[in-house]
């Protein structure tokens, strides 16, 4: 739990709609893409998607990968594969790792249309669903690989609504579900570092609460990433010496006429649009 006690829940009613409708079409799913946000592979991992996988195919995406360092790509990418899994690292957002999850994707399903092929079957697309928390960016991975926008993307959570299918290809058709969150966040760590990403819902906590969070964050790991150096180099204040909720207040103080609401906002806005560098709050273990 996080050292300043925020309880974080979030579970619209759309989403546990749309989760009885996926576990329906899973049925009918051949792979699964278990897209994760690259700064908290852990956190967006849901507790519930080995179930849900099964024995299908599982392409793993790690995406945003333009805001982790190379050498942390890399270290995650490492990680994974030590476990068996193959991780795919994109930016969906300007398309770079898509041809390869494409690939990846059509190779998972290869078995079944073997399978189709040997009871003297003809083979079909391979049908696959995007499952992640809200926001990670599933639309927008399944823009690329359509290389047109089809679905609404947005830099907020909860935008898709309803599950669809789309053809990608004669040789894909993806299923479009809306972001998936477990019905109680047991892990309030992990909650924090959801709402600091913009993973979960804004009406779920408390800015200042979630922003101090990041600060504990960055402060746990500032020997490793060095994000003490980019506070500083962004707000011209040395954390050295505060507490997080001292420095937010003395972030306030210095910037915005002592409006904590609105230095907590810039805070997270900062870290969210990657104006304080490359920093993640998850790293590989053997990092």
């Amino acid at each position: 739990m996080s050292k300043n006690n925020i309880a974080i829940q979030w579970y619209p009613g759309h989403i546990a709609k749309a989760e009885r409708a996926l576990t329906e079409q899973l049925k009918r799913v051949d792979v699964v893409f278990d897209v994760r946000d690259i700064r908290i592979p852990h956190a967006t991992h849901h507790p519930n998607l080995d179930r849900w996988v099964g024995n299908r195919g599982r392409v793993l995406v790690l995406n945003r990968m333009d805001t982790v360092s190379r050498e942390i790509q890399q270290g995650w990418k490492q990680w994974f594969l030590d476990r068996g899994e193959t991780p795919y690292l994109t930016n969906a957002k300007l398309g770079k790792g898509i041809a390869q999850v494409q690939k990846a994707a059509i190779a998972a399903g290869a078995p079944m249309n073997e399978k189709r092929r040997s009871r003297g079957m003809l083979p079909r697309p391979v049908r696959a669903v995007v499952v992640g928390f809200p926001n990670v960016g599933k639309s927008a991975l399944i823009n690329r690989l359509l290389k047109r926008k089809v679905v609404e993307s947005a830099a907020r959570p909860g935008v898709t609504r309803q599950l669809r299918w789309i053809k990608i290809s004669p040789e894909i058709e993806l299923l479009d579900a809306p972001g998936v969150i477990p019905s109680l966040l047991e892990n309030q760590d992990n909650a924090v570092k959801l709402a600091i990403c913009d993973d979960i819902g804004s009406a779920s906590y408390d800015n200042q609460r979630v922003a101090i969070g990041l600060l504990e964050h960055l402060e746990e790991l500032s020997e490793q990433i060095n994000s003490w150096e980019k506070l500083r180099s962004r707000y011209e204040i040395d954390p050295a010496g505060y507490s997080s909720e001292d420095y937010l207040h003395a972030l306030a103080k210095e910037k915005h006429l002592g409006d904590l609401e609105r230095a907590a906002c810039q805070l997270l806005s900062d870290f969210r649009k990657g104006n304080l560098g490359a920093l993640p709050l998850e790293l590989p273990p053997q990092f």
